[in-house]
Protein backbone atom coordinates (compact mmCIF):
# COMPACT_ATOMS: atom_id res chain seq x y z
CA UNK A 1 0.00 0.00 0.00
CA UNK A 2 2.65 2.48 1.04
CA UNK A 3 5.09 3.88 -1.43
CA UNK A 4 8.43 5.30 -0.32
CA UNK A 5 11.17 6.78 -2.50
CA UNK A 6 13.65 4.01 -1.88
CA UNK A 7 16.71 3.73 -4.07
CA UNK A 8 17.82 0.11 -4.02
CA UNK A 9 20.36 -1.27 -6.51
CA UNK A 10 19.10 -3.11 -9.57
CA UNK A 11 20.66 -6.37 -8.43
CA UNK A 12 18.63 -6.86 -5.31
CA UNK A 13 20.13 -10.14 -4.14
CA UNK A 14 21.47 -11.37 -0.88
CA UNK A 15 24.93 -9.86 -1.20
CA UNK A 16 23.53 -6.43 -1.97
CA UNK A 17 21.09 -6.42 0.92
CA UNK A 18 23.89 -6.09 3.44
CA UNK A 19 24.94 -2.83 1.80
CA UNK A 20 21.65 -1.10 2.49
CA UNK A 21 22.15 1.33 5.32
CA UNK A 22 20.52 0.61 8.65
CA UNK A 23 18.94 4.05 8.69
CA UNK A 24 17.40 3.44 5.28
CA UNK A 25 16.00 0.13 6.37
CA UNK A 26 14.33 1.78 9.31
CA UNK A 27 12.30 3.94 6.96
CA UNK A 28 10.28 0.96 5.88
CA UNK A 29 10.41 -1.13 9.03
CA UNK A 30 9.95 1.25 11.92
CA UNK A 31 6.61 2.53 10.74
CA UNK A 32 4.69 -0.62 11.54
CA UNK A 33 6.72 -1.71 14.55
CA UNK A 34 3.74 -1.28 16.82
CA UNK A 35 6.07 -1.04 19.78
CA UNK A 36 5.53 0.81 23.00
CA UNK A 37 3.47 0.44 26.12
CA UNK A 38 -0.08 -0.76 25.62
CA UNK A 39 -2.22 2.22 26.57
CA UNK A 40 -5.56 0.79 25.57
CA UNK A 41 -8.51 2.42 27.25
CA UNK A 42 -11.40 0.72 28.95
CA UNK A 43 -14.23 0.11 26.50
CA UNK A 44 -16.64 1.53 29.05
CA UNK A 45 -18.22 4.51 27.36
CA UNK A 46 -17.99 6.54 30.57
CA UNK A 47 -14.33 7.06 29.64
CA UNK A 48 -15.39 8.72 26.38
CA UNK A 49 -16.96 12.03 27.26
CA UNK A 50 -19.25 13.08 24.44
CA UNK A 51 -21.77 15.35 26.11
CA UNK A 52 -21.56 19.11 25.81
CA UNK A 53 -23.65 22.10 24.86
CA UNK A 54 -23.26 24.24 21.77
CA UNK A 55 -21.84 27.02 23.97
CA UNK A 56 -18.70 25.10 24.94
CA UNK A 57 -17.99 22.65 22.12
CA UNK A 58 -14.23 22.60 21.80
CA UNK A 59 -12.91 23.46 18.36
CA UNK A 60 -16.21 24.87 17.12
CA UNK A 61 -16.67 28.61 16.67
CA UNK A 62 -19.19 30.68 14.74
CA UNK A 63 -17.22 30.40 11.51
CA UNK A 64 -14.73 27.54 11.92
CA UNK A 65 -14.19 23.94 13.08
CA UNK A 66 -10.66 22.89 14.07
CA UNK A 67 -9.10 19.48 13.49
CA UNK A 68 -5.62 18.36 14.49
CA UNK A 69 -3.06 15.79 13.37
CA UNK A 70 0.26 14.61 14.78
CA UNK A 71 2.18 13.03 11.94
CA UNK A 72 5.64 12.75 10.44
CA UNK A 73 6.48 15.78 8.30
CA UNK A 74 10.29 15.71 8.52
CA UNK A 75 11.30 12.31 9.91
CA UNK A 76 11.84 8.83 8.46
CA UNK A 77 8.34 8.45 6.99
CA UNK A 78 7.62 12.07 6.16
CA UNK A 79 6.26 11.16 2.75
CA UNK A 80 3.27 9.47 4.37
CA UNK A 81 2.57 12.36 6.69
CA UNK A 82 2.94 14.96 3.98
CA UNK A 83 0.65 13.09 1.59
CA UNK A 84 -1.94 12.61 4.32
CA UNK A 85 -2.00 16.32 5.21
CA UNK A 86 -2.17 17.31 1.55
CA UNK A 87 -5.05 14.91 0.91
CA UNK A 88 -7.03 16.27 3.86
CA UNK A 89 -6.38 19.88 2.94
CA UNK A 90 -7.31 19.25 -0.68
CA UNK A 91 -10.82 18.14 0.35
CA UNK A 92 -11.18 20.78 3.08
CA UNK A 93 -10.20 23.50 0.62
CA UNK A 94 -12.79 22.27 -1.86
CA UNK A 95 -15.63 22.58 0.63
CA UNK A 96 -14.26 25.83 2.09
CA UNK A 97 -14.22 27.42 -1.35
CA UNK A 98 -17.98 26.78 -1.46
CA UNK A 99 -18.55 28.45 1.90
CA UNK A 100 -17.71 25.58 4.24
CA UNK A 101 -20.18 23.29 6.00
CA UNK A 102 -23.28 25.11 7.25
CA UNK A 103 -21.35 28.37 7.21
CA UNK A 104 -18.22 27.09 8.96
CA UNK A 105 -14.81 26.61 7.35
CA UNK A 106 -12.79 23.50 8.22
CA UNK A 107 -9.17 23.93 9.30
CA UNK A 108 -6.48 21.33 9.97
CA UNK A 109 -3.66 22.09 12.40
CA UNK A 110 -0.80 19.81 11.32
CA UNK A 111 2.05 19.21 13.78
CA UNK A 112 5.29 17.35 13.05
CA UNK A 113 5.89 14.37 15.35
CA UNK A 114 8.93 13.18 13.37
CA UNK A 115 7.38 9.77 14.12
CA UNK A 116 8.35 10.09 17.80
CA UNK A 117 5.78 8.99 20.42
CA UNK A 118 7.24 11.51 22.86
CA UNK A 119 6.67 14.29 20.34
CA UNK A 120 3.14 13.03 19.79
CA UNK A 121 2.45 13.30 23.53
CA UNK A 122 3.64 16.91 23.60
CA UNK A 123 1.78 17.80 20.41
CA UNK A 124 -1.46 16.17 21.54
CA UNK A 125 -1.38 18.15 24.77
CA UNK A 126 -1.00 21.34 22.69
CA UNK A 127 -3.74 20.41 20.23
CA UNK A 128 -6.24 19.44 22.92
CA UNK A 129 -5.55 21.98 25.65
CA UNK A 130 -4.02 24.82 23.65
CA UNK A 131 -5.65 24.81 20.23
CA UNK A 132 -8.74 23.01 21.59
CA UNK A 133 -9.35 20.94 18.48
CA UNK A 134 -12.71 19.32 17.81
CA UNK A 135 -11.17 15.99 16.72
CA UNK A 136 -7.87 14.31 15.85
CA UNK A 137 -7.75 13.26 12.21
CA UNK A 138 -5.45 10.58 10.73
CA UNK A 139 -2.75 10.64 13.41
CA UNK A 140 0.17 8.51 12.26
CA UNK A 141 1.72 5.45 13.89
CA UNK A 142 0.74 2.69 16.30
CA UNK A 143 3.00 3.69 19.23
CA UNK A 144 2.15 7.35 18.67
CA UNK A 145 -1.59 6.75 18.88
CA UNK A 146 -1.32 4.41 21.85
CA UNK A 147 0.72 7.00 23.72
CA UNK A 148 -1.99 9.66 23.56
CA UNK A 149 -5.39 8.00 23.20
CA UNK A 150 -6.16 7.96 26.93
CA UNK A 151 -5.68 11.72 27.15
CA UNK A 152 -7.76 12.26 24.01
CA UNK A 153 -10.70 10.19 25.16
CA UNK A 154 -10.70 11.64 28.66
CA UNK A 155 -10.93 15.08 27.04
CA UNK A 156 -13.76 13.90 24.76
CA UNK A 157 -11.70 14.29 21.58
CA UNK A 158 -12.48 11.72 18.84
CA UNK A 159 -9.63 9.80 17.20
CA UNK A 160 -10.69 9.65 13.56
CA UNK A 161 -9.12 7.23 11.08
CA UNK A 162 -5.60 6.80 12.55
CA UNK A 163 -2.89 5.97 10.04
CA UNK A 164 -2.09 2.47 11.32
CA UNK A 165 -3.57 -0.99 10.79
CA UNK A 166 -2.91 -2.33 14.28
CA UNK A 167 -5.75 -4.34 15.80
CA UNK A 168 -5.40 -2.08 18.84
CA UNK A 169 -7.11 0.62 16.79
CA UNK A 170 -10.08 -1.72 16.29
CA UNK A 171 -10.33 -3.55 19.60
CA UNK A 172 -11.71 -2.96 22.13
CA UNK A 173 -14.67 -0.93 20.86
CA UNK A 174 -14.35 2.77 21.73
CA UNK A 175 -17.11 5.29 21.19
CA UNK A 176 -14.68 7.98 20.01
CA UNK A 177 -12.57 5.80 17.67
CA UNK A 178 -13.20 5.23 13.95
CA UNK A 179 -10.92 3.44 11.46
CA UNK A 180 -10.78 3.45 7.66
CA UNK A 181 -7.69 1.26 7.15
CA UNK A 182 -7.39 -2.45 6.74
CA UNK A 183 -6.51 -4.17 10.02
CA UNK A 184 -3.50 -6.45 9.56
CA UNK A 185 -5.00 -9.30 11.59
CA UNK A 186 -8.22 -9.40 9.56
CA UNK A 187 -6.44 -9.03 6.21
CA UNK A 188 -4.19 -12.00 6.99
CA UNK A 189 -7.12 -14.17 8.01
CA UNK A 190 -8.91 -13.26 4.78
CA UNK A 191 -5.76 -14.05 2.81
CA UNK A 192 -5.45 -17.55 4.26
CA UNK A 193 -9.11 -18.31 3.58
CA UNK A 194 -8.95 -16.99 0.02
CA UNK A 195 -5.77 -18.78 -1.03
CA UNK A 196 -6.85 -22.08 0.47
CA UNK A 197 -10.37 -21.99 -0.96
CA UNK A 198 -9.77 -20.19 -4.27
CA UNK A 199 -6.21 -21.19 -5.23
CA UNK A 200 -6.06 -24.61 -3.63
CA UNK A 201 -3.12 -23.96 -1.33
CA UNK A 202 -2.83 -26.49 1.49
CA UNK A 203 0.41 -25.76 3.36
CA UNK A 204 0.40 -22.22 4.75
CA UNK A 205 3.43 -20.75 6.50
CA UNK A 206 4.44 -17.35 7.87
CA UNK A 207 7.56 -15.18 7.55
CA UNK A 208 7.40 -12.22 9.90
CA UNK A 209 9.24 -9.47 11.75
CA UNK A 210 9.86 -10.30 15.38
CA UNK A 211 7.80 -7.42 16.77
CA UNK A 212 4.21 -6.57 17.67
CA UNK A 213 3.07 -6.13 14.08
CA UNK A 214 4.68 -9.41 13.02
CA UNK A 215 3.05 -11.20 15.93
CA UNK A 216 -0.36 -9.93 14.78
CA UNK A 217 0.12 -11.52 11.36
CA UNK A 218 1.45 -14.75 12.87
CA UNK A 219 -1.53 -14.97 15.23
CA UNK A 220 -3.95 -14.29 12.38
CA UNK A 221 -2.62 -17.20 10.33
CA UNK A 222 -2.64 -19.52 13.36
CA UNK A 223 -6.23 -18.56 14.20
CA UNK A 224 -7.51 -18.91 10.64
CA UNK A 225 -5.89 -22.29 9.98
CA UNK A 226 -7.26 -23.57 13.29
CA UNK A 227 -10.76 -22.39 12.39
CA UNK A 228 -10.54 -24.06 8.98
CA UNK A 229 -9.08 -27.27 10.40
CA UNK A 230 -5.95 -27.20 8.26
CA UNK A 231 -2.31 -27.58 9.24
CA UNK A 232 -0.21 -24.54 10.00
CA UNK A 233 3.05 -25.87 8.60
CA UNK A 234 5.85 -23.59 9.82
CA UNK A 235 6.98 -20.04 10.60
CA UNK A 236 10.23 -18.10 10.40
CA UNK A 237 10.85 -14.79 12.13
CA UNK A 238 13.55 -12.16 11.73
CA UNK A 239 14.63 -8.99 13.49
CA UNK A 240 13.78 -5.71 11.80
CA UNK A 241 17.46 -4.96 11.07
CA UNK A 242 18.19 -8.26 9.33
CA UNK A 243 19.22 -8.22 5.69
CA UNK A 244 20.01 -11.92 5.19
CA UNK A 245 16.97 -14.13 4.62
CA UNK A 246 18.30 -17.21 2.84
CA UNK A 247 18.25 -19.46 5.91
CA UNK A 248 14.63 -18.59 6.70
CA UNK A 249 13.52 -19.10 3.11
CA UNK A 250 15.32 -22.46 2.92
CA UNK A 251 13.59 -23.52 6.12
CA UNK A 252 10.16 -22.75 4.72
CA UNK A 253 10.86 -24.50 1.43
CA UNK A 254 12.11 -27.61 3.25
CA UNK A 255 8.92 -27.58 5.32
CA UNK A 256 6.94 -27.92 2.10
CA UNK A 257 5.11 -24.58 2.25
CA UNK A 258 3.07 -23.66 -0.81
CA UNK A 259 1.68 -20.42 0.68
CA UNK A 260 3.79 -17.94 2.66
CA UNK A 261 2.01 -15.09 4.44
CA UNK A 262 4.31 -12.14 5.09
CA UNK A 263 4.27 -10.08 8.26
CA UNK A 264 6.90 -7.83 6.73
CA UNK A 265 7.19 -4.29 5.39
CA UNK A 266 9.38 -3.18 2.49
CA UNK A 267 13.09 -4.00 2.76
CA UNK A 268 12.48 -7.40 4.29
CA UNK A 269 9.73 -8.20 1.79
CA UNK A 270 12.08 -7.54 -1.11
CA UNK A 271 14.85 -9.43 0.67
CA UNK A 272 12.72 -12.52 1.20
CA UNK A 273 11.47 -12.49 -2.39
CA UNK A 274 15.07 -12.05 -3.60
CA UNK A 275 16.25 -14.99 -1.50
CA UNK A 276 13.45 -17.19 -2.87
CA UNK A 277 14.41 -16.23 -6.40
CA UNK A 278 18.07 -16.92 -5.72
CA UNK A 279 17.44 -20.48 -4.56
CA UNK A 280 14.98 -21.07 -7.40
CA UNK A 281 11.90 -21.66 -5.25
CA UNK A 282 8.82 -21.84 -7.46
CA UNK A 283 5.23 -23.06 -7.05
CA UNK A 284 4.65 -20.97 -3.94
CA UNK A 285 2.40 -17.95 -3.39
CA UNK A 286 3.77 -14.99 -1.41
CA UNK A 287 1.08 -12.81 0.18
CA UNK A 288 1.28 -9.66 2.31
CA UNK A 289 -1.14 -7.29 4.06
CA UNK A 290 -1.30 -3.51 3.66
CA UNK A 291 1.90 -2.99 5.68
CA UNK A 292 3.75 -5.06 3.08
CA UNK A 293 2.09 -3.42 0.08
CA UNK A 294 4.44 -0.53 -0.62
CA UNK A 295 4.36 0.51 -4.25
CA UNK A 296 8.15 0.25 -4.31
CA UNK A 297 7.77 -3.54 -4.01
CA UNK A 298 5.70 -3.80 -7.17
CA UNK A 299 7.61 -1.11 -9.05
CA UNK A 300 11.18 -1.95 -8.04
CA UNK A 301 13.55 -2.00 -10.99
CA UNK A 302 14.97 -5.40 -10.00
CA UNK A 303 11.60 -7.01 -10.70
CA UNK A 304 11.82 -8.99 -7.44
CA UNK A 305 8.22 -8.14 -6.61
CA UNK A 306 6.84 -9.74 -9.76
CA UNK A 307 4.02 -12.16 -8.92
CA UNK A 308 3.75 -11.07 -5.28
CA UNK A 309 0.19 -10.73 -3.89
CA UNK A 310 -1.17 -8.20 -1.39
CA UNK A 311 -4.43 -7.72 0.48
CA UNK A 312 -5.01 -4.01 0.86
CA UNK A 313 -7.81 -1.52 1.46
CA UNK A 314 -6.71 0.83 -1.37
CA UNK A 315 -4.51 0.44 -4.43
CA UNK A 316 -2.38 3.13 -6.02
CA UNK A 317 -3.85 4.95 -9.03
CA UNK A 318 -2.13 4.52 -12.41
CA UNK A 319 -3.58 7.27 -14.62
CA UNK A 320 -2.48 5.69 -17.91
CA UNK A 321 -4.71 2.67 -17.29
CA UNK A 322 -7.41 4.16 -15.04
CA UNK A 323 -10.73 4.17 -16.90
CA UNK A 324 -12.65 6.42 -14.49
CA UNK A 325 -12.20 10.00 -15.71
CA UNK A 326 -13.15 11.50 -12.34
CA UNK A 327 -10.34 9.57 -10.63
CA UNK A 328 -7.83 10.69 -13.28
CA UNK A 329 -8.97 14.29 -12.85
CA UNK A 330 -8.45 13.99 -9.10
CA UNK A 331 -4.99 12.50 -9.65
CA UNK A 332 -3.97 15.31 -12.00
CA UNK A 333 -5.37 17.97 -9.68
CA UNK A 334 -3.38 16.63 -6.74
CA UNK A 335 -0.24 16.50 -8.89
CA UNK A 336 -0.77 20.10 -9.97
CA UNK A 337 -1.46 21.34 -6.44
CA UNK A 338 1.34 19.56 -4.59
CA UNK A 339 3.91 18.68 -7.25
CA UNK A 340 3.98 14.95 -6.55
CA UNK A 341 2.01 11.90 -7.60
CA UNK A 342 -0.61 10.89 -5.03
CA UNK A 343 -0.23 7.47 -3.49
CA UNK A 344 -2.45 5.67 -1.00
CA UNK A 345 -1.72 8.09 1.88
CA UNK A 346 -3.07 10.98 -0.18
CA UNK A 347 -6.15 8.96 -1.12
CA UNK A 348 -6.78 8.13 2.54
CA UNK A 349 -6.33 11.75 3.58
CA UNK A 350 -8.85 12.93 1.00
CA UNK A 351 -11.32 10.20 1.97
CA UNK A 352 -11.05 10.93 5.69
CA UNK A 353 -11.82 14.60 5.05
CA UNK A 354 -14.80 13.68 2.89
CA UNK A 355 -16.18 11.46 5.68
CA UNK A 356 -15.82 14.35 8.13
CA UNK A 357 -17.67 16.65 5.75
CA UNK A 358 -20.52 14.19 5.24
CA UNK A 359 -20.97 13.79 8.99
CA UNK A 360 -20.92 17.55 9.60
CA UNK A 361 -23.44 18.11 6.82
CA UNK A 362 -25.75 15.61 8.50
CA UNK A 363 -25.31 17.20 11.94
CA UNK A 364 -26.39 20.64 10.80
CA UNK A 365 -25.46 23.96 12.36
CA UNK A 366 -25.73 22.75 15.97
CA UNK A 367 -22.47 20.77 16.11
CA UNK A 368 -21.69 18.62 19.14
CA UNK A 369 -19.30 15.71 19.52
CA UNK A 370 -22.18 13.39 20.35
CA UNK A 371 -24.11 14.47 17.26
CA UNK A 372 -21.02 14.13 15.09
CA UNK A 373 -20.35 10.57 16.31
CA UNK A 374 -23.98 9.63 15.67
CA UNK A 375 -23.76 11.11 12.17
CA UNK A 376 -20.63 9.08 11.36
CA UNK A 377 -22.32 5.93 12.60
CA UNK A 378 -25.37 6.75 10.49
CA UNK A 379 -23.38 7.03 7.25
CA UNK A 380 -23.84 3.29 6.89
CA UNK A 381 -22.37 2.18 3.57
CA UNK A 382 -20.08 4.77 1.99
CA UNK A 383 -18.33 4.55 -1.39
CA UNK A 384 -15.41 6.91 -1.85
CA UNK A 385 -14.30 8.77 -4.96
CA UNK A 386 -11.98 5.89 -5.85
CA UNK A 387 -14.67 3.22 -5.75
CA UNK A 388 -13.82 1.63 -2.38
CA UNK A 389 -16.50 0.88 0.18
CA UNK A 390 -16.62 1.51 3.93
CA UNK A 391 -19.37 0.60 6.39
CA UNK A 392 -20.03 2.13 9.80
CA UNK A 393 -22.68 1.42 12.39
CA UNK A 394 -23.45 2.18 16.02
CA UNK A 395 -21.69 -0.96 17.25
CA UNK A 396 -18.90 -1.19 14.65
CA UNK A 397 -16.63 1.77 13.88
CA UNK A 398 -14.15 -0.20 11.75
CA UNK A 399 -15.00 0.87 8.23
CA UNK A 400 -13.09 -1.67 6.14
CA UNK A 401 -15.16 -4.82 5.65
CA UNK A 402 -13.74 -5.77 2.25
CA UNK A 403 -10.21 -6.18 0.99
CA UNK A 404 -8.66 -5.73 -2.42
CA UNK A 405 -6.45 -8.49 -3.79
CA UNK A 406 -3.72 -7.15 -6.05
CA UNK A 407 -0.64 -8.64 -7.66
CA UNK A 408 2.63 -7.12 -8.85
CA UNK A 409 2.63 -7.43 -12.62
CA UNK A 410 4.97 -5.57 -14.98
CA UNK A 411 6.15 -3.33 -12.13
CA UNK A 412 2.79 -2.07 -10.95
CA UNK A 413 -0.13 -3.28 -8.85
CA UNK A 414 -2.91 -4.98 -10.79
CA UNK A 415 -6.24 -5.51 -9.02
CA UNK A 416 -7.46 -9.11 -9.24
CA UNK A 417 -10.46 -8.94 -6.91
CA UNK A 418 -11.86 -5.79 -5.32
CA UNK A 419 -14.54 -7.26 -3.06
CA UNK A 420 -13.12 -9.96 -0.76
CA UNK A 421 -15.15 -10.06 2.44
CA UNK A 422 -13.33 -9.60 5.73
CA UNK A 423 -14.91 -11.00 8.88
CA UNK A 424 -14.49 -8.56 11.77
Amino acid sequence: MLDMEYHIPMKFIRTNLTRISFAFALIGLVFFAGCGTDTETDSNETQDSVSETQHNVRGVSEDEILFGIHTDLSGPIARYGTETVNGINMRFNEVNSDGGVHGRKLRLIAEDSEYSPQNSIRITNKLIHGDKIFAMLMALGTPNNLAVMDEQFEAGVPNLFPFTGSIKMAQPYRKLMFTQRGIYYYEMRAAVKYFVEERGRTKPCVAYINNEYGEETYTAVKDQTAEMGIEFVDAASHDRTETEFTANVLRLRQAGCDLVLLGTVVIDTLGILAAADEIGWENVDWVGCNAAAGSVIAEHESGMGEGYFVFNHLIKIYPDTEENEEIVEWYNKFLELYGSEPDVAAMEGYRSADLVIKALEAVGRNVTTEGFITALESIGTYTDLFGYELRFSEDNHNGVRESVLAQAQDKRWVVLDQRIEINM
